[in-house]
């Protein structure tokens, strides 16, 4: 079977995609991930056929961080996706369009959702929701990301979910009304919420976290379904200097804050190396798009732009962390502490969800880290050994799930 995964974002909101797409490639399927350009080169370079899809992630990413990343939250980072959704949102409903010719079932993540699920009603095929973090499954156990955790029982935690809801749900039906205004003929109006009760066939949900990190609640239907997270395949090894540099010494902490784009990275990258100094720890300044920059570094810090995570997180003590979903996931599968700087959208809901489990400190908002803090949660999380055991055990935990393949058997029980 032919299947199409429209995925839209930074590279943590694209990744789970790919190693999504893998597995239903290995089971058999052909699949094509239509993604933003960018990630030409990264999804092709595993095998799978690409797509593109309009609109540069690093602008939105720097957006959000900017304009909302004090007031950490999906919700409050609305207005800012919105614009950024509103100046490309045409062409990417173009390039979604082309990129689903030819399909018999199409998956979309969560800004692709409404386009997806529009191209997939007009095509006659079926689609499936897959996100990453808890959206648009109203539940009590515990609120939306987008909100603060507060002790205000059920009832609070499901209304954070209907709210946030029912403001994507009828903000992105404005915003498809205002865009093709006048178009009628190419976009007719949108056909309905993919999740309603009352649709003859609502579009199933699939997370891609694991259960032992955000048990399936009660309240969560037969549609929605917890498969693990979907990681890629064991990576390579990364750059040789960086190999003998992790050789020439003690187990170091990693240091990036990932696809976070930051006018502050020259002050976060200065903290970073006076808490490794007070603490007496080695570290990897992974910089990424632009959290961290690289600087004259002392012989006990290696910088490098890039590296798989999954290779790394193994052979460090510790990392210092933004909370997205992708980085959070392989330093819980490589069973290491984390300390959890989150910026902004959905981070400061998995910095918390790992300080619960007991496998990090308390989250530091990045507004408010200083070099004293992230010096005293760097010595907590490598010399805790009790939080350093629940790590470890909750690493081994999730490493016997595969929730690539749990999700392919969940795709094809409702494609078959």
């Amino acid at each position: 079977m032919h299947i199409t995964i429209l995925a839209h974002g930074s590279r943590g909101d694209v990744q789970p995609y790919v190693a999504l797409g893998l597995g239903l490639k290995e089971a058999g399927h052909s699949v094509r991930i239509a993604a933003p350009e960018l990630f030409r080169t990264f999804v092709a370079g595993h095998g799978l056929e690409f797509a593109p899809l309009a609109g540069d992630p690093r602008i939105l990413m720097r957006s959000v961080v900017e304009q909302a990343g004090g007031r950490s939250g999906l919700l409050r980072a609305a207005p800012v996706v919105l614009r950024f959704a509103m100046s490309v949102a045409l062409q990417v409903m173009q390039d979604a369009r082309q990129a689903c010719q030819g399909t018999e079932a199409i998956i979309h993540s969560l800004l692709m959702t409404t386009a997806g699920h529009q191209i997939a009603l007009q095509m006659g095929v079926p689609d499936f929701s897959a996100l990453v973090f808890a959206v648009f499954s109203p539940t009590g156990a515990f609120p939306n990301p987008g909100f603060p955790d507060l002790p205000l029982g059920s009832w609070y935690n499901r209304l954070t979910h209907e709210l946030l809801t029912q403001t994507y749900r009828h903000g992105g039906r404005l915003a498809y009304n205002w865009i093709t205004r006048g178009k009628r003929d190419q976009y007719p109006p949108l056909s309905g919420w993919p999740f309603a009760a009352s649709n003859r066939r609502i579009t199933p949900i699939l997370y891609g976290f694991s259960p032992s990190v955000i048990p399936k609640p009660p309240d969560w239907g037969e549609y929605t379904h917890v498969t693990g997270f979907w990681s890629l395949p064991a990576p390579a090894p990364g750059p040789a200097e960086l190999v003998r540099f992790l050789e020439a010494g003690s187990p170091p902490v990693c240091i990036s804050f990932g696809s976070v784009i930051t006018r502050d990275a020259k002050r976060l990258t200065g903290l970073a190396l006076e808490a490794l100094a007070r603490s007496g720890q080695r570290g990897v300044l992974v910089t990424g798009w632009g959290g961290l920059a690289g600087a004259d570094l002392p012989e006990h810090i290696f910088a490098v732009e890039s590296v798989p995570f999954h290779w790394l997180f193994p052979r460090v003590v510790a990392a210092v962390i933004h909370g997205g979903i992708g980085t959070t996931a392989a330093a819980m599968q490589a069973g290491i502490p984390a300390v959890v700087v989150p910026f902004t959208l959905d981070q400061s809901f998995w910095g918390e969800r790992a300080y619960r489990l007991g496998v990090a400190p308390k989250p530091i908002p990045h507004q408010k880290l200083t070099a004293g803090n992230l010096t005293q949660a760097i010595t907590k999380v490598v010399d805790d050994a009790p939080m350093r055991e629940r790590a470890s055990r909750l690493g081994q935990t999730l490493c016997l799930e595969n929730g690539v393949l749990n999700a392919v058997r969940v795709l094809e029980g409702y494609l078959s």
